[in-house]
């Protein structure tokens, strides 16, 4: 044990995980690679938990915090902010919502938080629909409509919750149908849902479950969902904390997938647009934006310095087509994937878009989670030099993988054979 872990553990609560037998303390990164403080370096294969979306110390990016930084750095949201104002402007477009309105905060919790305070203050309600496997973040509101019970630790809340079937397409009691039966199936379980309460906020659904394991229904679903919801009055919430900017590849949001019946009411995000900094932010139309009628600030939401590094990372994201990168390159990666998978008895499925992908582990000859396999490939990753995640709904058995959209084929298939020695060492 090294002397930093600890004084990790002295000082750091018990409930904050840390990764591998042996935790690694990563010094610094450049490209797709990051270095631990042994010199080892890693192809990263997560970046910090699908934040680190064009790469590690992106020149451009370090150039506009560098030279915002000697400018200033903080000045809250009580003043005139150029760069905020400029990259809202960028999202309201990108967002597909009309009449966009634009807040930042400092994380997809926060951004979550707000979305929750949009909807319940316009509807006048605190009752909310979520999907079953979810995970919304790990604040005291977020936690209470997250499906997921490992990252979930009160029944406590301030809102009501009901779970609705359909984040998950391979497990659960449609799992045997058709896609298209599958659809119907769930909006037919939304309706008898709806006919057993009433006065609902909205809904908050993540496009591609990310915690839960890179999970997802069939394109379509919240168009039908929508339809429903518009019936009733009751707001969509798209969470585009881990699927925005483009990772999918199909799609720069997740929501895209399901755009049948016209944008979600109310869009959040984080995570990829700051590169590191942190940013998130909600996307709304302006009558539900507008609808609070208490006064609101933000300290440090919508800060000069971490706003001039989501106008440059964006810029670079789009002038680089990195949502046609992680088209190309996740395409190959995946199918690669399914090739190794094809070999190894532990592997149940191979599934995601783009570059979110994720790996299902279970007891071979069964459909029983097998958490311990998924410890035991991250750990062997580590060694062969790639870092990746887990997560899933059924007792963290799935691998997820979600490199920075700059990702080369070379980097891909690098990472590929890292991965086919570890499942195959099963």
């Amino acid at each position: 044990m090294t002397d930093l872990y600890e004084r990790h553990r002295a000082v750091i609560p018990d409930w904050v995980a840390l990764y591998y037998r042996k935790p690694i303390e990563i010094t610094h990164g450049e490209g797709r690679h990051v270095w631990d403080a042994g010199g080892n370096r890693y192809l990263d294969f997560f970046g910090g938990i699908l934040t680190t979306m064009t790469a590690h110390a992106l020149p451009e990016v370090t150039k506009a915090v560098t030279e915002q930084a000697g400018r200033i750095i903080h000045s809250s949201t009580l003043y005139l902010n150029r760069p905020m104002v400029e990259l809202a402007e960028r999202i309201a477009a990108l967002s597909g919502i009309p009449e966009a309105r634009v807040f930042f905060t400092t994380s997809g919790t926060e951004a979550n938080d707000t979305a929750l305070l949009l909807a319940t203050g316009h509807r006048r309600s605190n009752q909310i629909l979520a999907m079953r496997n979810s995970y919304h973040g790990r604040s005291f509101s977020a936690v209470s409509i997250t499906g997921n019970h490992a990252w979930s630790p009160t029944s406590l809340s301030p809102l009501q919750t009901l779970y609705v079937h359909g984040g998950v397409r391979t497990r659960g009691p449609f799992a045997h149908l058709s896609d298209a039966r599958f659809v119907e199936a769930c909006v037919a379980d939304l309706e008898d849902l709806l006919g057993h309460t009433h006065d609902v906020a909205a809904l908050i659904a993540e496009p591609v479950q990310g915690v839960g394991g890179f999970t997802s229904p069939p394109d379509g679903l919240y168009a039908a969902f929508r339809e429903v919801l518009d019936r009733h009055g009751i707001l969509w919430i798209s969470d585009e904390v881990q699927t925005g900017w483009g990772r999918t590849g199909e799609h720069f949001w997740g929501w895209q997938a399901h755009d049948g019946n016209g944008p979600p009411d109310i869009l959040t995000f984080a995570k990829g647009i700051g590169n590191g900094m942190s940013i998130g932010g909600v996307v709304a139309r302006a009558e539900i934006m507008n609808c609070l009628d208490a006064n609101s600030i933000s300290t440090f939401g919508g800060s000069p310095i971490t706003m001039a590094a989501g106008v440059a990372n964006l810029s670079y994201l789009l002038e680089h087509d990195l949502q046609g990168n992680a088209r190309r390159v996740g395409g190959l990666l995946i199918e690669r994937l399914r090739g190794i998978a094809a070999g190894v008895p532990a592997v149940r499925e191979v599934r995601g878009r783009g570059l979110m992908i994720g790996i299902e582990l279970v007891k071979p000859g069964t459909d029983e989670a097998d958490p311990q396999a998924a410890a035991t490939v991250l750990e062997a990753a580590r060694e062969g030099g790639l870092l990746i995640g887990k997560g899933g709904g059924h007792d963290t058995s799935v691998l997820r993988i979600a490199p920075p959209l700059s990702l080369t084929v070379a980097e891909a298939e690098r990472g590929a054979s890292v991965l086919e020695q570890a499942l195959r060492n099963l």
